[in-house]
């Protein structure tokens, strides 16, 4: 069974319909490429997703649960979705860490967050935040960021900023990792070491959505790619076939941009 199935996804802006019949599936363990020019839905794609945007039709389905089928009042409640938020860890273009926080506490503080609305949070406080902190030391080794933990986001590079976003996203265990140009804010000397850490987790089977114009990084790292052209998903197959070989004539006009740089 897919750890995520999308299907028939739609979402309007008005009378602009950013996204056209939108389905896809994705199986535990593989990281998905997602390509295509500025406006052509990608982003809007991972807002629905995380839900930060509702999508006007169609389904998103995890682990066999679907947790959002448009017009079904069941799966649309407001107080519901920050829960279903957590099915998806979200790394976003720009880092959006806490400038009062060390990049220890901006990694633990959504799971501290979580933890003070249970009612035994008081009782077992110290067992808790100690759990917490301890998880979050680990995914700070894990980004190669051991010994940055006591600083804070203004003491940190662009590339380190963006390793502490991604350990954060992980804190939480979701099913789905997703990135929505992880690099497109960093400077070209620490754009290797973000896509370094993400081929780590790929090579570990994280699995991830991943919105990119890395192409040849989506190529050696994806199992999966997919090309978006004004809403609707005009190819996708496996990432060496899309990217090497594409069927559509748009897909290779895009990709022969980069071609050529």
């Amino acid at each position: 069974m897919a750890i995520l199935e999308v299907q028939n996804i739609e979402k309007n802006f008005g009378s602009t319909k950013v996204l056209k019949d939108i389905s896809f599936s994705l199986e535990q363990g593989q990281a998905l490429a997602i390509i295509g020019s500025s406006g052509s839905g990608k982003t809007t794609l991972l807002r629905c997703l995380n839900f930060l945007e509702k999508p006007d039709k169609g389904k998103i389905i995890v682990r066999g649960e679907t947790l959002f089928d448009a017009g079904t009042a069941q799966t649309e409640r407001e107080k519901d979705i920050r829960k279903k938020r957590l099915h998806f860890g979200m790394v976003f273009q720009s880092f959006h860490l806490f400038p009062q926080y060390t990049a220890l506490k901006n990694v633990m503080l959504a799971g501290e967050l979580l933890a003070k609305e249970n009612p035994d949070f008081k009782e077992h406080k110290k067992e808790i935040l100690d759990e917490l902190e301890e998880n979050a030391k680990q995914l700070l080794d894990k980004m190669g960021l051991s010994d940055r933990i006591s600083h804070y986001p203004h003491q940190l590079s662009g590339g380190q900023q963006q390793r502490v976003a991604i350990a954060r996203a992980l804190a939480l265990k979701p099913d789905i990792l997703c990135f929505d140009e992880p690099t497109s804010a960093l400077d070209p000397e620490l754009t290797g070491e973000v896509l370094k850490v993400i081929r780590s987790l790929a090579e570990q089977e994280t699995t991830m959505v991943i919105v990119t114009h890395e192409m040849a990084f989506a190529r050696d790292v994806a199992d999966q790619v997919i090309f978006m052209d004004d809403g609707i998903i005009l190819e996708q197959g496996e990432a060496k076939q899309v990217i090497e070989n594409p069927k559509e004539e748009r897909t290779r006009q895009f990709l022969s941009r980069f071609a050529e740089k």
